[in-house]
């Protein structure tokens, strides 16, 4: 398993009897998520799709191609990850992916320590970074500067959950 996955989807409920499944892809094309086949899985298993229809798709695990509603049924919920380095290269300074900051040092305006992004969260109503204890919402105002070459980021907490 690489050491900076991306999650890139995820497989859904069974369709049909012939082991087919519905796919819900975060690549801004649905239908782009198979040009990054071989995905891995949590377990690490070597996971690859073909469509089949819009949002559907035939799955290969570990090399063998599913034929039947119960193997699509085991698959169900399985997270679909690429590596970091199998995505394209972002234009500028100012284009990231969410996943390169993990891992930068969070510090104030005035350079205090708050600590390391471990993660950046999104559960539906904008991404947050989780730093320490803190979650810090990931806006302009509360994020006003990204340093992704120095490895670090200013952060603004809000005063509700400042520390």
């Amino acid at each position: 398993m690489g050491e900076k996955r991306i999650l890139m989807g995820v497989l859904g409920r069974a369709h049909g009897v012939r082991g087919h499944v519905r796919v819900l892809s975060y690549t801004a094309e649905p239908s782009d998520l198979d040009g990054y086949n071989p995905l891995e899985d949590d377990r690490g298993r070597r996971i690859e799709l073909a469509w089949v229809a819009d949002g559907i798709a035939e799955i290969t695990c570990n090399g063998t191609v599913v034929r039947d509603r119960s193997g699509a049924e085991a698959l169900v919920n399985t997270k679909l990850y690429v590596d970091r380095d199998r995505l394209p290269a972002t234009d500028d300074d100012e284009e990231f992916y969410l996943a390169d900051l993990v891992g930068l040092q969070a510090v104030t305006q005035d350079g205090a320590a708050l600590g390391e992004v471990t993660a950046v969260l999104d559960f539906g109503a904008g991404a947050s970074l989780e730093i320490g204890a803190l979650l810090v919402p990931f806006t302009r105002a509360a994020v006003p500067e990204i340093d992704l070459a120095g490895k670090r980021l200013v952060v603004i907490p809000p005063v509700e959950i400042a520390p």
